[in-house]
């Protein structure tokens, strides 16, 4: 009996876990180039005696294995506006933080007060050659598919767009920015810039709904077992109190 009360609690914890990421997901519907996350389980098998016939039975447990990102690109939606960017492709926007550098996906950006071209956290976004500046006297902003931005007077600067072996390794370091720890970054090839265009998430919130209630219908199931193992054990108390009695 106990045994059935430790395989549903496993159960039931990895259900609740894979509940806060769908939440989490669905949270960030609207949140720009926001990647969906899954629960990656594993079965663990764990070999106990049974004590009523004595022979070795295998009780299968739940791991967690972590989360896994979906890197499936997210649909792009025009804005019009001069610094708002989305890139096509496997690459990121390098940005200038107070502990390092990060890259992002999220490609809406704004001036500041001094010009820069930064996040909406006020970070600067990088280019080639440093953090970018525009003036008033820089006229129209265009910037081509490469990420060259040019102005009136001619090319202003180009954004840094890179690229990693391993996109999987980046974490998620807060305000949709990623750091890449033991990952160096490396050219984006065949990476295109968008002007005028933002990525959004690549949650589908009808796909995560069904998953939610898949996740629900997989917990209530381990509830009643675990309800019944319960019930089965009151009952035999029950019925060995009546019989010494």
């Amino acid at each position: 009996m106990e045994n059935a009360f430790l395989v549903s609690l496993s159960h039931q914890m990895a259900a609740r876990r894979s509940m806060e990421v769908i939440a989490n997901n669905l949270a960030n519907v609207s949140t720009p180039a926001f990647k969906r996350e899954t629960v990656r389980f594993e079965e663990h098998l764990s070999p106990v005696e049974n004590e009523a016939t004595g022979q070795t039975e295998m009780l299968a447990f739940v791991l967690d294995r972590g989360v896994v990102r979906d890197l499936v690109e997210g649909r792009f939606e025009s804005t019009s506006a001069p610094f708002d960017f989305a890139i096509s492709g496997s690459a990121f926007f390098a940005v200038n933080t107070d502990e390092g550098e990060k890259y992002t996906r999220n490609g809406h950006f704004m001036l500041d007060d001094q010009g820069r071209l930064v996040t909406g956290d006020g970070d600067p976004v990088m280019g080639d050659g440093g953090e970018i500046a525009i003036t008033p006297q820089d006229g129209e902003i265009r910037v081509a598919s490469d990420g060259t931005i040019t102005g009136e007077q001619g090319q202003l600067a180009k954004l840094r767009l890179v690229a990693f072996a391993n996109e999987r390794a980046l974490k998620k370091a807060g305000g949709g920015l990623y750091t890449a720890e033991g990952e160096q970054p490396i050219a984006a090839e065949g990476a295109k810039v968008r002007q005028g265009f933002i990525e959004k998430s690549n949650v589908e919130p009808v796909i995560e709904i069904a998953h939610m209630i898949e996740v629900l219908r997989a917990y209530q199931a381990s509830a009643d077992l675990t309800q019944t193992g319960e019930d089965l054990m009151r009952r035999a108390i029950q019925k060995l109190g009546e019989f010494q009695a």
